[in-house]
């Protein structure tokens, strides 16, 4: 997907959580990343909470959800920013703001995500995955798990 500069300083993890059999599934581009609309830098790292700088600009999480909804082509009421994520990482750039979006379907979007040369996975496959997403992940799940 092309860089776009609303998304200079912040990326989206997608996922889908099942409201009967709460069943987690986050969405992994061909490239492996879990941040949309393009990989964190190499050499990211995950800031623990007391690290986390004031940013004087920050996108609204709807405003990336609209914009990845535009890059993405999907219709505009397909996902929505989940309210109360954002967490910060490190990186060599300067801080980049992850939020989320959940889908908001009945039954995961496999077809949807394959033709767009993405795929809905659980967290254990996507294990191995760079050390700040891996953190990303794990926080996103504890967040979704606890609300």
């Amino acid at each position: 997907m092309p860089q776009n500069r609303i998304f200079s300083r912040d990326r989206l993890l997608l996922y889908y959580k099942g409201d009967i059999s709460a069943l987690v599934l986050f969405a992994q581009q061909a490239n492996g990343s879990v941040c949309f609309p393009e990989s964190l830098p190499a050499l990211s790292s995950a800031l623990e909470p007391d690290e986390f700088a004031e940013t004087k600009v920050s996108a609204h999480p709807s405003m990336l959800v609209n914009r990845i909804n535009q890059l993405m082509q999907l219709d505009s009421d397909l996902l929505r920013a989940e309210p109360g994520f954002h967490e910060q990482i490190d990186a060599p750039g300067g801080i980049i703001t992850v939020h989320m979006a959940r889908f908001i379907l009945l039954d995961p979007p496999h077809k949807l995500m394959q033709n767009l040369d993405c795929r809905m996975r659980t967290l254990p496959e996507l294990r191995g995955r760079p050390p700040a997403e891996m953190e990303l992940l794990r926080r996103a799940y504890v967040k979704l798990m606890e609300g």
